[in-house]
């Protein structure tokens, strides 16, 4: 059922935008990246460039194939480039207006069968899709940061999305070397649904317990089996985004779990933003 995707669109090239493009291009698939400026479009090319340079220094990648890759990616600042592409992937700013306005002009100047994919976190889907007026095409394919190296995606259909788009934006994942779950349009869809209220109760243990987020963190990681501790993780996702993806829950759930920690709040309203901005939990190196 699902059918052959030759060329893609990225629409954001911040951290995921650009990790997403990556994968694209590194899979074989012509694609297009848009931002709201060519020096903003340029960087993101550049660092991009920069990652399959250090796979080659690795031994992982050739020059040859390196140099491909990126010449299949195409810069645009006009989302009409996306006219031609058969899966457009959205990862702009986490506010539903500009995320349902975009969809919206998707909805116009793309082919009638194109997939339109949002890589939200945690907003729906479904309210995402109420703007496009062909709503069987559009669905979530939530990446996880960073994109290159985490294999999960999770993808999601509302109650509209059609198989033949579900399925062959499952295969597409595949296709990028990704492990594809199946999911619904609820809040937080699998992942955060868990992930988060833990991670907020973690940083409540910080205050209640008096820990330092150094021995939280060697107390998951040695006693629970965790690869990498909360606060470490916390800042490596941004405390303006896990603030942000917390409050999302709440506002769909009310359940006090999802409430991000006034600590979380604080923190990012101090520009304290995790390894993005050099500090957060932790401190880290320009």
């Amino acid at each position: 059922m699902a059918r052959e995707i030759k060329k893609v669109g990225v629409v954001g090239l911040g951290t995921m935008g650009a990790g997403i493009a990556q994968l694209a291009i590194e899979a074989g698939f012509e694609t297009v990246g848009r931002e709201v400026s060519m020096d903003l479009a340029e960087r993101a090319r550049d660092r991009i460039g920069h990652f399959l340079t250090r796979k080659v220094e690795k031994g992982t990648l050739d020059q040859a194939e390196r140099d491909a890759a990126v010449a299949r990616l195409t810069l645009t600042t006009d989302v009409a480039d996306f006219a031609d592409c058969d899966l457009v992937i959205e990862a702009i700013v986490e506010e539903l207006e500009p995320k349902q306005e975009l969809f919206a002009e998707l909805d116009r100047i793309t082919a009638e069968d194109a997939i339109l994919a949002t890589n939200t976190s945690a907003l729906s889907v479904t309210e995402i899709a109420a703007a496009a007026t062909k709503r069987e095409r559009v669905l979530g394919m939530h990446f996880f940061n960073p994109a290159p190296l985490l294999p999960l995606v999770e993808v999601i259909r509302t109650e509209l999305t059609g198989d033949e788009a579900f399925e062959t934006a499952y295969a597409f994942a595949e296709r990028l070397g990704k492990t594809p779950i199946r999911c619904n349009d609820t809040p937080g869809f699998v992942v955060n649904r868990v992930l988060i209220p833990l991670l907020n109760d973690c940083v409540r243990v910080l205050d209640e317990a008096r820990v330092t987020p150094e021995d939280l963190d060697t107390g998951l990681k040695n006693g629970a089996g965790w690869p990498m501790g909360p606060c470490e993780l916390i800042d490596l996702v941004g405390i303006d985004i896990h603030v942000h993806a917390s409050e999302a829950l709440f506002e769909a759930l009310r359940e006090p779990r999802m409430a991000a920690p006034p600590r979380l709040v604080r923190m990012a309203q101090a520009g304290l933003l995790g390894r993005k901005s050099g500090r957060g939990f932790f401190e880290y190196p320009a």
